[in-house]
């Protein structure tokens, strides 16, 4: 069976695309062709996905329909040039690489058809979101099929490329600011008298139900934050203490304090 799919890098977020995508059928396992240097990740990964495997990188971007590129930046310029005589003319290139532009990539690549997606690590659950940027050689087959790709894993937000430094610092680096949250919340229960597993457990399972609640709901958060909160209760007590803190200004700040490294770092 020809390859469709080709997987350059095949480590945390290229896994975690390779196992949605045959999960949820998008590509055939015997479609897949993933490429990485270490043999025993080929075999893992051979083993439990049933793709194809090599530790050629040429091999991998000869796909007919698409090439995702999940390598660490530094490399970029290595695997260019191991891959460029061997892409295949019809195929979309697309790069999760962290701080490469669509500028570099078009370089690399000239006169093919380039996206830059920017998922985050709750893709490995398959409650992901990614961005994406089309450059110019992009026909609109070949972005629905990396859109059908990236949605493997999350939703997929279509945004100009001057966006991505802010989805950095919003989406990108989110989780770890979400995390911060849940560990702040459960050190609070077990500073209330909750044992550390039943106020980590209250801790994740609120924070879920509510983003869940949100999304579904399509509330305002400020709306939803309004339901919760009764005149002179417990809520609007808490609520008073985060603002007396600066809650809502520190997150504001960390959002934009990570756009501005993420600028720094792609320049």
């Amino acid at each position: 069976m020809a390859t469709k799919l080709g997987l350059i890098g095949g480590g945390m977020m290229g896994e975690a695309l390779l196992s949605r995508l045959v999960v949820e059928g998008v590509f055939q396992p015997q479609e897949i062709l993933v490429s990485d240097p270490v043999v025993a990740r080929q075999e893992f990964l051979h083993d439990r996905y049933g793709v194809q495997v090599t530790g050629d990188n040429a091999q991998a971007a000869a796909a007919s329909e698409l090439v995702l590129l999940a390598v660490k930046p530094q490399i970029f310029s290595q695997v260019t040039h191991q891959i460029l005589g061997a892409l295949h003319s019809e195929a979309v290139i697309v790069s999760i690489l962290a701080g490469t532009a669509l500028l570099q990539l078009e370089s690399a690549f000239a006169g093919k058809a380039v996206i830059r997606a920017m998922p985050n690590t709750p893709a490995q659950v398959g409650s992901g979101v990614t961005a994406i940027a089309q450059g110019q050689h992009v026909k609109p087959a070949q972005l629905d099929l990396a859109k059908t790709v990236l949605s493997a894993v999350g939703s997929v937000v279509e945004v100009p490329e001057s966006m991505m430094d802010a989805v950095t610092g919003l989406s990108g680096s989110g989780p770890a600011y979400v995390a911060l949250m849940v560990e702040a919340l459960a050190d609070g229960g077990v500073a209330s008298g909750l044992p550390r597993n039943i106020a980590m457990q209250l801790a994740i399972d609120t924070v879920l139900g509510t983003a869940k609640l949100l999304k579904e709901s399509k509330l305002h958060p400020g709306e939803l934050k309004d339901r919760v909160t009764s005149p002179g209760g417990t809520t609007i007590a808490g609520v008073a203490a985060l603002e007396a803190r600066g809650f809502r200004s520190a997150l504001i700040e960390a959002v934009k304090a990570a756009t501005g490294r993420s600028k720094e770092l792609g320049s």
